[in-house]
């Protein structure tokens, strides 16, 4: 493992792109990292706003209907676990990518690494946060936030124990992609009504599930600056952009995969 901070990391400043041109821009970033480009670090929202699935997640569990009618765009991640919904205004997302070699190989410990500007940046405003501790069983199984905590990337309220952020880990042979969602404003109603058959209220899912908003008294605008500042003194990152390239790249990806009926339905690659 090297020092991160002397390596060339980029700095993306939040974009709004849509569920499968995020996925496929984490993608074409590890691609990237791996060819001895820089790393990088990006922080983005979701628009529309878009459910994404864990990778194995059964496509039974969504409620197509209600997401078509509500223009709720629906992909899968590269990732495990279970959907999120990503709300366009109360989600913060951010992903970090680098060459696998100089990461742990230890996966709690890169977690513990790459986890660590998140933790400063709920620090930064005054949310305290915690990695979780007790063991608390999944309330409802196919949703990310309502699952049984796991206390190597999921971020809770250091005060009441309500999920704040989860994150997770794509690990290929030569790079590693870290994303992850911080819930800014918590939306219970939308985020149940997505999946399908489920029995879960609107309160239980407060109960489990809190919001930069509930604890700290900042805008969603100053909320990013944090995550953005956190990140970026982190591993000494410069502003950077993508490459034409690149973006031609995650347009054919996010078209060829992360909207294709086979990776979103069935989980196949058809790339």
């Amino acid at each position: 493992m090297t020092d991160l901070a002397d390596r060339e990391w980029r700095l993306i400043r939040e974009e709004a792109w849509d569920g499968p041109m995020n996925m496929a821009l984490d993608e074409i970033a590890a691609e990237t990292a791996a060819r001895g480009g820089p790393r990088t670090l990006r922080v983005y929202q979701w628009d529309p706003s878009t459910l994404s699935l864990g990778y194995n997640q059964d496509a039974e569990t969504v409620d197509w209907d209600y997401c078509d009618r509500e223009g709720i765009t629906v992909t899968r991640r590269p990732t495990g676990g279970g959907g999120i919904y990503h709300d366009t205004h109360g989600d913060i997302s951010y992903s970090i990518v680098a060459p696998a070699e100089e990461l742990p190989g230890d996966l709690m410990e890169c977690y513990d690494l790459l986890c660590t500007p998140i933790m400063d940046a709920f620090a930064a405003m005054d949310v305290p946060a915690t990695f979780a501790e007790e063991q608390r069983p999944a309330v409802y199984q196919p949703a990310c936030y309502l699952r049984a905590l796991h206390p190597a990337h999921d971020v809770v309220s250091a005060t009441d124990g309500r999920k704040l952020s989860g994150n997770a880990q794509y690990r290929r042979k030569d790079s590693v992609i870290q994303h992850g969602s911080l819930t800014y404003a918590g939306r219970p109603e939308r985020h149940l009504a997505v999946f399908s058959g489920h029995d879960v209220t609107g309160d239980a899912f407060e109960e489990r599930v809190g919001a930069i908003a509930d604890y700290a008294d900042r805008s969603r605008t100053e909320a990013v600056e944090s995550l953005t500042d956190a990140l970026a003194t982190w591993a000494d990152a410069d502003d950077g952009e993508w490459t034409d390239d690149e973006l031609t790249r995650a347009r054919e990806r996010a078209d060829a995969k992360y909207r294709s009926a086979e990776w979103v339905r069935d989980g196949t690659d058809p790339t």
